[in-house]
């Protein structure tokens, strides 16, 4: 695996098939850095930093999450820095927390094969809350370079945040373009609302979870049902 330039300012490490992980994204301002969600597991993250390092790159200071998803989130536990989830993230976050402190993780590891390749070994499943939480809009400056986080309405969770990197216009989108979950099928309502937030924000390229970066009017293609 390795780290890829996508633009200026961001750089991802791509997303692997097998373990079903997400792209996760970086974005490298001159005063701070960002990622785009945290990962599936710790080895997962620690992957991501040592790409990170071997460029030359500093580790981030705050990691965004696109979703709840676990495959998404539950490395925030051995992030650098701090996280930030919409409330609503926040809170399935919290549930399932609870969930495995209640019953343990046995019904969490047995859902996937992936899951099970991601946490062999015995790895410990580790789940915890953001350290900021917002609602609505929200801009960070990373200095010389803003990013913009956004809430929108899609068909795949109801907790889905866009994250814009306004100089390199670029959207990183989550699976929020992604049937629903976990029944499968795509609203149409909801996809049409994804598609005008999208059109809004005037971004060039769309990074997905799991697919490659692809120009803005191919995720709005696959929005079109």
């Amino acid at each position: 695996m390795e780290l890829k330039k996508l633009s200026e300012h961001i750089w991802y490490m791509p997303f692997e098939e097998e373990r079903d992980r997400p792209n996760l994204g970086y974005v490298r301002g001159e005063k701070m850095s960002l990622a785009i969600d945290a990962g599936h597991s710790e080895a997962h993250i620690k992957e991501f930093y040592d790409l990170l390092q071997k460029e030359g790159l500093p580790l981030p200071s705050i990691t965004v999450l696109t979703h709840w998803h676990w495959d998404h989130t539950f490395a925030m536990h051995a992030v650098n820095g701090l996280t930030i989830a919409n409330e609503k993230t926040n809170g399935y976050l919290l549930e399932y927390m609870k969930k495995i402190e209640t019953n343990g993780p046995d019904e969490f590891l047995n859902m996937y094969d992936s899951i099970q390749k991601e946490y062999e070994g015995g790895r410990e499943v580790i789940v915890v809350p953001a350290d900021i939480v917002f609602e609505g809009d929200m801009t960070i400056n990373l200095g010389g370079c803003s990013v913009k986080l956004m809430l929108t309405q899609a068909p795949h969770t109801d907790d889905s945040t866009l994250v814009y990197v306004c100089e390199d216009k670029t959207l990183f989108v989550g699976d929020a373009a992604c049937s629903q979950f976990p029944n499968g099928g795509k609203d149409k309502t909801l996809a049409g609302k994804l598609a005008d937030t999208i059109r809004s924000t005037g971004a060039e390229t769309c990074v997905e979870g799991h697919w490659h970066p692809v120009g803005t009017e191919d995720t709005l293609a696959d929005l079109k049902v």
